[in-house]
């Protein structure tokens, strides 16, 4: 599994800047750790296909595995050395946007570069240009948005630490198969997470995990999550409800794939939840994220990467 925290695309702050302050807080944050949880869930166990494919449980408990890859997950966060171009297209409240995204020592920058399926006009185009250009002047501001982004990432570090301990962790009966699986490829690995009884969470941002459960299918050979889904079974209070409640129903869907050279990434995440921001109003969120067109790159500055971003001609119609 890649990023087992949020990637740089799904803390996007721009698809709630009309909401206020504080809603827009606790909306991006239990944005943050429904899908942190979800998708750490999915990679404390990308190592349990470590037997062959699998008809029937194996005699290992599989809190075992979910152990051992708490402790080696960091390399696979960070994904030193490994850089990738793509294509990121979103689907929300705000609309449907297409950009360009870069990864690079630095952080990723990303272009704009279609909406609402059509490519942008001269003044939006413009009105892009200029803000990257201004991203490339002003390193200060671009710092600021990758520490941003390093919190998902800290969190996600927090979360997995508590993942071994605040789940239960048992093998799917029958071991169901996904619809596409291809006849003659190895099995995949089915298993379920619920959340521990017996757990307590240490902090805010561990309290999402009490109320969510799932399961997850592995490829036996990349010893990777390929699809997983999860749910909020029940409310969530963050803060004891202070900070943020999280109505039961929120649901997560997400695939990974191999993008380039044994590099994971998520290919498709769809979400939906509930959430009231200190106690003053619920906001539903709703979004469909998707990548493609996965490129390997060299290294380089952000700088350099949004000049290449902007060399690049938009797509025609």
């Amino acid at each position: 599994m890649s990023s087992p925290v949020m990637p740089e695309y799904v803390l996007n702050n721009a698809r709630h800047a009309s909401l206020p302050r504080t809603t827009r807080w606790a909306a991006r944050s239990s944005q943050r750790l429904l899908l942190a949880a979800a998708v750490i869930a999915a990679v404390a166990l990308h190592t349990a296909a470590q037997k062959p494919a699998l008809v029937s449980p194996p005699s290992v408990p599989a809190k075992n595995w979910a152990v051992e890859c708490a402790k080696n997950e960091e390399p696979m966060i960070h994904h030193p050395g490994s850089y990738l171009r793509y294509k990121l297209h979103e689907v929300d409240q705000k609309g449907n946007q297409l950009r360009d995204q870069i990864e690079t020592p630095d952080g990723t920058v990303a272009r704009l570069i279609a909406r609402d399926g059509h490519p942008l006009t001269p003044e939006q185009d413009a009105a892009e240009r200029s803000r990257l250009n201004a991203m490339i002047t002003s390193p200060a501001d671009f710092a600021h948005h990758v520490r941003r982004d390093e919190e998902g990432r800290k969190t996600g570090l927090a979360l997995l630490k508590e993942i071994p301990d605040a789940m239960q962790w048992s093998y799917a009966e029958g071991q169901p198969q996904l619809p596409d699986h291809r006849t003659g490829d190895s099995l995949l690995v089915v298993l379920d997470f619920t959340p521990d009884p017996k757990w307590s969470a240490p902090d805010f941002e561990s309290e999402i995990l009490t109320g969510l459960k799932g399961r997850i299918w592995i490829d036996p050979q990349t010893r990777r999550m390929v699809h997983l889904e999860a749910s909020l079974f029940r409310a969530v209070n963050v803060g004891w409800g202070l900070v943020a409640h999280v109505y039961p129903g929120g649901t997560v869907s997400i695939d990974q794939i191999d993008a380039s050279s044994g590099r994971p990434i998520i290919r498709h995440i769809t979400q939906q939840y509930t959430v009231r921001a200190l106690l003053v109003k619920s906001v539903r969120q709703q979004a469909v994220t998707d990548t493609s067109d996965y490129r390997a790159v060299p290294a380089m500055s952000y700088q350099q990467a949004v000049r290449l971003l902007l060399d690049t001609p938009l797509p025609q119609q």
